[in-house]
């Protein structure tokens, strides 16, 4: 009765994970229904829900400690996520457009190797402008659909060179262990999802092409390649230094990276700060309402069902969509540690959980890399793409048409498939 009793004061409260639900549903629905004022008021609404968690943690439950680890994953999240726009917001690629069906799927798979080499990120800034201007007269939200599918979320999913699979990285996880785990489950889904962009953008340039003036063509191009070297700087402070100097150090580098770009190639780019502050906004929010979410996991992995690859698979998928990838994937980590006798902070049971349990690694690292596809809000590079093309008045699928039209329909049957086949 007494361990019965204590289970239940462990877990969160359950209206305190009602701003969390209020936040998606507004992110979801606003914009649909009032565009005007959610663009007036959203940032206060993540500040207001963020304030009542941290509030309630800090105050009623006594539990500081999550609080500030939320801040400071907040804080790491921003400082990568913020260096990455800003040095890969200082090249400027010009390309050759209009562009064909076969060109823009060859784009989109280097787009995903690139996702891999520098982050999916870095990728996702340094060519979804390129992309738009290669579409130039007959882009639709299809477009934008696909290019986050591939260069933000599944490109990533072979390096830990940035969310989710850098915090993997961090706790022990070998450089090189997803790429030789995890290969070919990542080629045979990229393959797939190449193959149905391939069609659809064939139809799409069917019906557009006598919208597409000759006029319009132009030659392949890059200003601004010295930033080059400041995204593979970024790279190696991100994989070699320690937190606490990774940070500072990213920073710096970012701000030499602005400072030594000209402003011509900036504007070319229709570079601004307006996609970061939109992006950190936003999760802000999330990463302050999800503290008891994230708490509730932890306490209940083991009535969760996660008894099986599958299991941890499709969980980690499907939460990663909603919570964003890079907490989830942390999180189902620590469970599925857990459940096995280890401790997250120990590197020689990371170790050891790595050796003996390599396919609950596999299944948690492409379910959080592949998932964070299904919303905006699974993946920080998801939120740049599109406020980065709705700047550019490119047709945006908005947040509940993205799920309906695209994701759902498209990559749910694709990971059945991997699923049946990797996961049995």
């Amino acid at each position: 009765m007494i361990w019965v009793l204590g289970l239940v004061a462990a877990r969160p409260n359950w209206p305190i994970m009602l701003p969390f639900v209020i936040l998606l549903v507004a992110i979801a629905l606003a914009p649909l229904i009032a565009q005007h004022h959610w663009e007036r008021h959203y940032h206060k609404l993540c500040v207001a829900l963020t304030g009542i968690v941290c509030l309630y943690h800090l105050f009623v439950v006594k539990q500081s400690a999550r609080v500030v680890h939320a801040g400071i994953d907040y804080v790491t999240f921003m400082v990568v996520v913020g260096s990455f726009f800003v040095v890969a917001g200082g090249i400027h690629l010009r390309v050759k457009s209009p562009s064909g069906a076969m060109r823009n799927t060859l784009f989109l798979f280097v787009g995903a190797l690139l996702g891999n080499l520098i982050g999916t990120i870095g990728a996702s800034i340094l060519l979804i402008r390129p992309w738009i201007a290669m579409n130039k007269g007959r882009a639709a939200p299809m477009h934008i659909a696909f290019f986050i599918f591939l260069v933000s979320n599944i490109g990533g999913a072979l390096l830990p060179v940035g969310p989710p699979l850098f915090l993997g990285f961090l706790k022990g996880v070998p450089f090189g262990w997803t790429l030789q785990n995890c290969w070919l489950q990542w080629l045979l889904t990229g393959a797939i999802v190449l193959a149905v962009f391939f069609v659809l953008d064939l139809v799409n340039l069917r019906a557009r092409k006598r919208t597409i003036h000759e006029s319009e063509i132009t030659q392949w191009r890059c200003d601004g390649a010295q930033n080059f070297l400041f995204l593979f700087a970024l790279l190696a402070a991100l994989i070699a230094m320690r937190p606490g100097w990774r940070e500072p150090l990213m920073v710096l580098i970012a701000l030499g990276s602005y400072f030594a770009t000209p402003q011509r190639i900036r504007e070319a780019d229709n570079f601004t700060f307006a996609p970061l502050k939109e992006v950190g906004w936003l999760f802000l929010g999330i990463f302050g309402t999800m503290i008891p979410v994230l708490e509730f996991m932890e306490q209940s992995a083991d009535k969760l069902g996660l008894a099986s690859e599958k299991a941890f698979f499709w969980a980690t998928g499907f939460l990663s969509a909603l919570l964003d990838n890079a907490p989830t994937y942390l999180a189902f980590f620590a469970a599925a540690l857990g459940l096995h006798g280890y401790d997250l902070n120990d590197s020689s049971h990371m170790v050891r959980f790595i050796s003996e349990n390599g396919r609950e690694v596999i299944a948690i690292s492409l379910g959080a890399t592949f998932f964070g596809a299904l919303t905006y809000i699974g993946n920080a590079p998801n939120l740049f793409v599109k406020t980065i093309a709705e700047h550019a008045r490119v047709p945006t699928p908005s947040f509940i048409g993205y799920i309906w039209k695209f994701a759902m329909p498209i990559l749910i049957p694709i990971f059945v498939v991997i699923s049946i086949l990797f996961f049995r």
